[in-house]
């Protein structure tokens, strides 16, 4: 079994395209954990079920390690910008938008959001500074969402993607506005942070120097020319203010992938592989860039009979070894410590 350094050492080295005599693996348990009414606002309940994971997860031979995800919901910057949100027990906090089809104009009246006292990042770090005094393990980020994401919740959201092409000056408004937020944003967590896990609020170990991971959902749904403007400008700014990134979106990306490999200080695409097209990802990235590929069991469909350890093996063989991790999930931790050994069996030279 690895230590932390050596996972460490061998995790850096496939972030840099070097030759590793693995394909490091990360095995999840259960389903998704959300920021619901359960543990949005309880602090010791969110640190309880960081807890309750890792121990869960004792025993998993793969390259995780124990951390806490401090979260807050992939809307936390949309709402810091004014955007009410209700809090549920199903998922993130639930978004009303600020902009729709009839007062378009109002995007040059938001104002971007102080880092220090804005109440939704103080909620965020009353619950840093908990974590911190209450536990010894490192921190996750607090959810970082592209300019993109934050964009389409700010701004409804069938009515934001038909505005990239109607109204683009005011699109572009706002997202200067939301980078500008994001990286304040993010420049204020790395000064609060004391002990940093890594530079993303998913589970992967990025190292500071690797830059910063964001969620671009948005992406999957925009056309190579449209990412183009609107994605890569931005996500290239936050880059070069953060020394790289590393970039995920859930669905198909078959659209968006060539122009992802046009931003600035690209050091990662992480996708949910079941749901895109394989072949135009590993024309355009593979053995280029960092790939961490998503299959969690439920990506499969809930019901699906899907031998993860194969499933696994079949990316390897697709899309090569440099570079490649892989992030799968178990309903259960015993599920989870059988489908390590077997992991560890298809995945070593």
């Amino acid at each position: 079994m690895l230590t932390d350094e050596e996972k460490k050492t061998w995790i850096e080295k496939n972030w840099r395209l070097e030759d590793v005599p693995e394909v490091p693996f990360l095995i999840e348990i259960g389903s998704f954990h959300a920021a619901t009414t359960k543990y949005f606002s309880d602090h010791a309940a969110e640190l309880g079920w960081n807890k309750d994971f890792h121990k869960q997860r004792e025993g998993i031979c793969d390259y995780g390690m124990p951390n806490i995800k401090p979260n807050q919901g992939i809307n936390i910057i949309a709402s810091a910008f004014g955007c009410e949100y209700t809090v549920n027990d199903d998922a993130d906090p639930w978004v009303t938008p600020l902009i729709r089809d009839d007062n378009v104009q109002d995007v040059h009246a938001l104002k971007v959001p102080d880092p220090k006292t804005n109440p939704v990042f103080r909620q965020a770090w009353e619950r840093v500074d908990y974590l911190q005094s209450h536990s010894g393990l490192p921190l996750r980020l607090v959810n970082v969402p592209s300019p993109l994401v934050t964009a389409s919740l700010i701004w409804e959201y069938t009515s934001f993607i038909t505005a990239t092409m109607l109204h683009p000056r005011e699109v572009h408004v706002l997202l200067e506005k939301i980078t500008e937020a994001t990286i304040a944003y993010l420049i204020e967590q790395l000064a609060r942070i004391r002990n940093l896990h890594t530079m993303g609020h998913e589970m992967w170990y990025i190292p500071r120097e690797i830059g910063v991971r964001i969620s671009d959902d948005t992406a999957s749904i925009m056309s190579p020319n449209l990412y183009r403007e609107f994605g890569v400008k931005y996500n290239s700014l936050i880059s070069r203010a953060m020394g790289g990134i590393v970039v995920h979106s859930c669905g198909n990306v078959k659209n968006v992938v060539e122009p992802m490999m046009e931003i600035e200080g690209l050091r990662g695409l992480d996708f949910t592989i079941p749901q895109t097209d394989w072949e135009t990802v590993r024309k355009a990235a593979a053995g280029k860039t960092a790939l961490c590929l998503r299959h969690y069991y439920w990506d499969h469909g809930m019901e699906a009979q899907v031998d993860l350890a194969a499933y696994s093996k079949k990316l390897v063989d697709f899309f090569g070894r440099k570079g490649l991790f892989i992030q799968t999930s178990t309903p259960t931790a015993k599920e989870a410590r059988e489908l390590g050994a077997q992991l560890h069996r298809v995945l070593s030279r």
